[in-house]
Parts: structure tokens; sequence; C-alpha cells
């Protein structure tokens, strides 16, 4: 991405605070931020952890350059002794939490940050921004997968969202379970599978449609897929196979009633010898769209505007909150606000998923001082749900990088398959397990 740091990717009160708090002696307190939500969107049944490996990758450029410094001391935003201060930050404390990939429900310890409240506080926005976004789009690629079947799921969401926010789509798409994506540059930075063939002005540009699927042929083999929509569909098909003989890849759809025109054109293709040619669907899909079109003969989906817009979840509420500190005496104390509908739970966090013939049947959450959570024993057969990402700001790099995004996409499968299968229900309803909260 452009060569910028992710330290100003925040809002201007985390370095307010930071200069207030250096200047009064609480910017060294031990603290320990949770970030977790309170709910999940209406009628979902779960949701899908995803964005834990780019904050890892924005660890590593979270600094402030020359200018960087010039222009919180130019605005006053900081004091010049915390422009000092941050000449050479690094984060140097831990971070903790749910894998990529896992399921997550109504107060689970999605993350847990532990170091000075100095350094913690300046990662809040980035971590949420992060969280928030690519949870809400691998939670609906999750959805759309399962809709699907067993027929593989493409991104080609780039031109409905900020370009950005498009690279951080695909990847989250591949984490929710997706096969690949049309964006060159998610598939460049994470070695992501990349498609694409032609849109409607490839055909519109030559004389004839006969004329763009010679070309395209004669560019991308037999096995390129044709987009067959731009005129008579019936037509096009007949000339696909004309051109490209019964071992022509495949045909693509994008308009239309996409169930009937499907089974036409498989029939029309079976006629004309070409059996083995597949059909890719495309058109403003979602996981509705998709379940509705299980028993046409179609095999793989592009999906655009719902997938990176969440499906109608663009975020996933996850908030930032203070749980312990240490005070003025040296000792680590839990802490919790009180707030009418945001009161917190006090304390750092454990987290357990317990089953019963195989299924999960409960999350549990397990809240206390350090003391009292080094010595928790959790119940036989319990599933500890927390790995460590950053150890003294040492960064766990297996967590990083395409075998870490392929990790997860296999894990999120595993994970969703433990899930009683109401799990996978697109009929509105509450978290398909319950989640149990201890305080110690």
């Amino acid at each position: 991405m452009l060569d910028y740091s992710p330290a100003l990717m925040t809002d201007m009160y985390e370095y307010t605070m930071l200069d207030a708090c250096l200047k009064d002696g609480t910017a060294n307190r031990k603290c320990v931020f949770e970030i977790f939500t309170r709910h999940l969107p209406l009628g979902r049944h779960y949701g899908v952890a995803a964005g834990q490996g780019r904050i890892l990758d924005a660890l590593e450029k979270f600094h402030l350059d020359d200018n960087d410094l010039k222009f919180l001391s130019d605005r006053k935003v900081v004091s010049p002794e915390t422009i000092k201060w941050l000449e050479n930050f690094h984060f140097s404390g831990s971070i903790k939490g749910y894998r990529e990939g896992e399921m997550f429900f109504p107060n689970s310890p999605i993350l847990q940050v532990e170091g000075t409240f100095g350094e913690c506080t300046l990662l809040e926005t980035l971590l949420l921004s992060i969280l928030n976004y690519d949870s809400a789009v691998a939670s609906a690629a999750s959805r759309m997968v399962s809709a699907a079947k067993d027929r593989p799921c493409m991104d080609m969401g780039g031109r409905r969202t900020n370009e950005w926010a498009a690279v951080a789509a695909a990847r989250a798409a591949v984490v929710g379970g997706f096969k690949g994506t049309a964006n060159l540059l998610a598939a460049q930075m994470y070695g992501l599978k990349a498609i694409g063939t032609a849109a409607h002005c490839f055909t519109l540009v030559h004389d004839d449609e006969k004329s763009a699927f010679e070309s395209q042929i004669a560019a991308l083999g037999k096995n390129t897929t044709l987009l067959v929509d731009t005129y008579n569909i019936e037509e096009a098909v007949k000339t696909a196979v004309e051109v490209a003989g019964p071992e022509l890849g495949g045909v693509r759809i994008d308009s239309g009633d996409l169930a009937s025109l499907a089974q036409r054109v498989r029939n029309q293709l079976d006629a004309l010898g070409a059996t083995n040619t597949k059909i890719t669907v495309t058109n403003d899909l979602d996981e509705y769209a998709l379940a509705a079109l299980q028993t046409a003969p179609v095999d793989s989906y592009g999906v655009g505007t719902m997938l990176v817009t969440g499906s109608g979840a663009p975020t996933c509420a996850m908030v930032y909150k203070l749980t312990e500190r240490e005070n003025s005496a040296g000792e680590m104390q839990p802490v919790a606000k009180k707030s009418k509908d945001k009161a917190t739970v006090p304390g750092r966090k454990l987290a357990f998923r317990s089953y019963e013939y195989s299924l999960a049947d409960c999350e549990h959450v397990i809240s206390g001082s350090e003391d009292k959570m080094a010595a928790y024993q959790p119940e036989d057969g319990w599933k500890d749900l927390l790995v460590d990402y950053v150890t003294d700001g040492e960064n766990h790099s297996e967590y990083q990088g395409h075998d870490a995004i392929v990790n997860a996409h296999d894990y999120r499968a595993k994970a969703l398959a433990e899930l009683p299968i109401g799990a996978q229900s697109l009929m509105k309803g509450d978290p398909v397990i319950p989640t149990e909260v201890t305080v110690l």
C-alpha cells in the first residue's frame, strides 16, 4: 500500500490522552485492554474472526517519522515532551486472542492487548478498524460459502468499496471460505488465487461477438470463461462452442433469472457436446441468492457488493475497553465501566469452548485478576480459544503471510463444522451457542 505509517491511523484523542498521562505519570501503568462485541448483527448465529494477520503487519510499521512528528507538533496535538517520547516508539507489549477463522459470539474476548497505558491506547482505532471490517467480511463470506454448498465463491467486490478496503476484503473473504479474488494487488500481497477474463465492454469493442470470443480464446486459450449475456445468451453459447469447440472451459452469466438461465445453458452446452464446460454466475449475489441457486446447474459464483459490505452488516460493533490496570500501589487491579447499556466485565480473560457429542454447546469466558487466571483450571475437554500473537513486542510470524491465510481458511471450515447445524441457517435467530461469563 502507500508508504505511510499506521501510527496516524488513529483518533486524535489517543494522542491527547497519551500526552496527559505522560504528564501525570499514569502512561507507564501496566494495563490490559480487550476487544469484544456486545452483540452479533441482528439475526446472525455466529461471527468469524479475521484481520489478526493484518494487525501484525501493521504493528511492524507502527512508528512515526520526522514528518509525522512535525505534524503532531505543528498542530499542537501533543507537547514537545511527548514528541520526544514518540521518536523511537515501538509497541513492546503482548497480544493474544482468537485465531483467524475462529467463530466468535457476544462477549468473546477476540483480542487482548497488554502493555503500558501509553502504548496500548495508541492502538485502539487501528485494531478496531481492522478487526471490525475484516471480521464483517469474513462472517458474510462464511454464510455465503455455506449457502453455496460445494461450489466455489470468488471475490469480485473491488469496485464496490474503497480501494484499500477492497484489498482487505479479498483477504478476509478467503479467510471466510472464498477461493480467490479478482483484485490483483490482494493476490500479489497475500499470494491469493487471481481470477478474471473479460467484461461486456470487451465484446462491445469488437465488431461482433464471434470476433470477441476468437480474440479471447487466442489470448487465453480454450479453457477460458466467455461472458455470454452481452446480447442473446442462446446465440452466444452457440457461438462460444463453435469458436472454442467442446473443450471450452466455461461461460459466465451476469444478468437475468440466473437459475432458469443456468438450466437452459447447461442443457444447451450438453446438446452441443460441451459437457465439461463450467457455468459461473454473477450479478449482485448474497447468501440468500446463493441458497436459491442450490438446485441450479451452476459450478461457481462471483460475489461483489454484498461481500465487501458484510451483506448488510459492514461492522461487527467491536469495542476496545480497559479491563485491568496497575494502581498507584503498583498492583494490578480489574476495572470496568458501569455505563447504562455499556457496562463491561472487569479483569483479563480466558476463553474456552465446551462440547457434547463433538458439537460445541457453550462459550466460556473466565474473568479475573492475573493471579486467579494463572491458577484457573478448565474442565476436561474444553478447547482453549486463545493464541499468542505478540510477546514482549515480538510478532509470532506464523500468523502472517500466505500460509497463515490458508491455515485460517481451513480452520474456519473446521470450527464451523463443530457448531450445531443451526449455525448455517439463514433464518434470523440467536447466537447458536450461549456465552457464559464467570468472574472469579
